[in-house]
This record gives C-alpha cells, structure tokens and sequence, in this order.
C-alpha cells in the first residue's frame, strides 16, 4: 500500500509538472500571437497615419461649406502670419494685403508637401515649417497675425500650444481662429464626450469637446470677437467657433 501511494504521489507529480509546462507552453504561444498581433495592427496604424490619414485630412479641409470661414478668417490677416496647423495649404489662397509675408505650420510632411502647390502663384513670402505647435520655431513677438483654423482640436497639447501662440504675437498682435468644438446642449455635450476617445483614435487626434473659448482664456487670450453655431451635418462634430482674440 505505502509503494502504492508513493508511485500514485510520483505520477500525480509529474502529471502536475507536465500541465504546468502545457500551461506555460500555451502562455508563451498566446503572448507570440498576442505581440505578432500587436506588431500587425501598429504597421497598419502607421501605414493609416502616414499615408492615408493625410488625404482624408486633405480631402475633408476641401469641403467646399468651410470655404468661406477660410476667406473670413485668413482673408482678415495682417503683417507678418503664421497658419498653425496650415495642412495641405487650403488657407493659403485667402491671404491677401495686408498679409506681407506667410510662414504655415505643421507636423506632417506629407501634408506640407501638398501646400507646396498651393504657394506657387503667391504675391508674397510663403515659408513651409515642419514642426509642432507646441513649440513654435520663431522668435518671441514676431508675428502680427495667427490663423488657427480647425487646428485647435488635434493638437495635443493644446495648453502648451495656445501659450506658444501668444508667445510669438507681437504686443497688439491678434490670433484668428475657426474651429468646431464642445457643444453648448448637455446631450450633444454628452455624446461627444463619449465617442471622443474612439473618434481621436482614428481622426489624426481629433477632439470633438474641446471648450474652445475657455482654453484660449486659460491660455492669456482676451477675446474680442465669437461667433458660433452649427452647420449643416452631425451636431457632435459641427458646432463652430470664429472669432479673434488679443492676448492679454
């Protein structure tokens, strides 16, 4: 009986050591899987954001409905402007006298390499600047004018960004600015609060609740001017925000 029980512990033993070597084998699988799949989804992403995102960010700045937000707001630049945000240059045609000289923002190559087109006919400087809006790449007080035209929305740190804007506008200088952002009706609101972290995912960014006359007063802006309201199209992506500001 006792040679018994201990061949039976023996075997009970090493039917345990094997299942946990099959448990640790099947583990060791699933992560190489789980890491082949993670590997595959982040080269689609960046196949998405590299080539992709740009053109339907490029096609969706064409709509001919924000044609005339564009010619309000970059046709009201003074001086020497920066277009934070400037894309595939769809502001660029709108500048007029008094604007002397452009300098457009962006983080995308591919975007800026689309803008290029857009300067060729241009009376004036136009300089193309790769770079992030949270840190501008100009001196302290050298611009007159800021164009932001839904920009706001996409940029990460947008705090930090607004600050930097200010930063670079001369004393009296203005920011104009059109973007879409948080709605004032709590349901819309509320909606947009809850499809933002799946929207941003898939949009270059993009926030649909961002309060964009509160950030700008966080920021040091006095507003002189807001204008806002829907257009036509879903209410969580199309409440819009225009107007100027000074900073304080």
């Amino acid at each position: 009986m006792r040679l018994r029980r201990t061949g039976s512990k023996l075997s009970a033993r090493r039917h345990s050591r094997q299942r946990n070597e099959h448990d640790r084998a099947k583990a060791a699988q699933c992560w190489l899987r789980g890491a082949e799949a993670y590997r595959k989804h982040r080269s689609i992403m960046g196949i998405y954001e590299e080539w992709i995102l740009p053109v339907l960010i490029g096609l969706s700045m064409r709509n001919r409905r924000l044609r005339p937000y564009r010619q309000r707001v970059a046709g009201a630049a003074e001086g020497r402007v920066l277009d934070v945000g400037v894309g595939s240059g769809c502001n660029i045609p709108f500048y007029v006298q008094p604007a002397r000289e452009i300098f457009g923002l962006d983080p995308s190559p591919r975007l800026l390499a689309r803008a290029q087109s857009n300067t060729q006919r241009m009376q004036v400087p136009v300089h193309l600047l790769e770079g992030s809006a949270e840190c501008i790449p100009l001196a302290d007080s050298s611009m007159d004018t800021i164009v932001m035209t839904w920009t706001g929305c996409s940029i990460p740190e947008v705090g930090t960004a607004l600050m930097e804007m200010r930063r670079v506008l001369k004393i009296g200088g203005r920011l104009l600015f059109v973007e879409h952002g948080r709605a004032p009706e709590p349901g819309v609101a509320r909606w947009q609060d809850r499809l933002d972290p799946f929207w941003m995912r898939f949009s270059g960014g993009c926030h649909l609740n961002r309060k964009i006359d509160d950030l700008l007063a966080d920021a040091g802006f006095r507003i002189d001017r807001l204008e806002t309201g829907y257009i036509p199209g879903p209410r969580i992506m199309t409440f819009f925000y225009e107007g100027a500001a000074r900073p304080r």
